[in-house]
């Protein structure tokens, strides 16, 4: 059934803290309603509104290292492209960002 999707584990990681982070998010929404507030963003949103930013923004971060990775590799000449690992923690840590201060 997943055959068509190449499950290594930085994917399953990266699925599963998606999973977690919008369970965690519904029970937050559940015990505190949530109210619209102005951050560095140009607009007022949500913690979903955020949330969903945030997702959009690490997806994208992560797109565009694996489509570099071998540029990568040539400029800093690497013996192998970096990990996937460091694309991960930083996509995590914009979500988180984005989350906290948008």
């Amino acid at each position: 059934m997943f055959d068509w999707m190449v499950w290594t584990t930085p994917v399953a990681v990266f699925f599963s803290c998606i999973a977690l982070m919008l369970v965690g998010m519904t029970v937050w929404e559940l015990k505190s309603p949530t109210v619209m507030r102005k951050g560095w963003l140009p607009m007022e949103t949500t913690r979903g509104d955020r949330l969903f930013m945030g997702l959009l923004i690490a997806a994208y971060i992560n797109l565009a290292f694996i489509g570099l990775a071998g540029k990568f590799q040539e400029w800093m000449q690497l013996e192998a492209e970096p990990s996937i690992w460091i694309s991960f923690v930083l996509s995590m840590l914009v979500l988180a960002l984005v989350m906290r201060k948008g």
